[in-house]
C-alpha cells in the first residue's frame, strides 16, 4: 500500500528515497496535457475586465470568524453579503 505524503499534522513530510522512485515524468502520466502546454494551447487567465471587489484587511470578532468558517465554503463570500444586507437596511 501507498503511503500519503500528507502527516497526521496535515503537513507534506519528508520525501523518502522510495517516493523518488515512485515519480514519473508528468509527460508519461499526463502526456494531452503536456502536448497542449508544449503547443502552446493553455493560456493562463487574463487580467479582470472590471474590479468587483477591493482587497483590503480587517479585523473582526474570533467568535464571528468562527461562526461564518463554520458555514463551509465560500464564508469570505457570506460576510460579504451580510455586510452588503446590512448596508441596504441601515442606508
Amino acid at each position: 500500500m501507498k503511503e500519503g505524503l500528507i502527516d497526521d499534522g496535515g503537513e507534506v513530510r519528508e520525501l523518502t528515497s522510495k517516493d523518488v522512485k515512485r515519480m514519473r515524468p508528468a509527460k508519461e502520466l499526463t502526456p494531452n496535457i503536456v502536448k497542449a502546454y508544449e503547443e502552446g494551447r493553455l493560456h493562463v487567465r487574463g487580467p479582470q475586465k472590471t474590479l468587483k471587489k477591493a482587497q483590503m484587511t480587517i479585523r473582526l470578532s474570533q467568535d464571528v470568524i468562527a461562526f461564518f468558517k463554520a458555514t463551509g465554503r465560500g464564508w469570505q463570500t457570506k460576510i460579504d453579503k451580510a455586510l452588503k444586507d446590512y448596508v441596504k437596511t441601515h442606508s
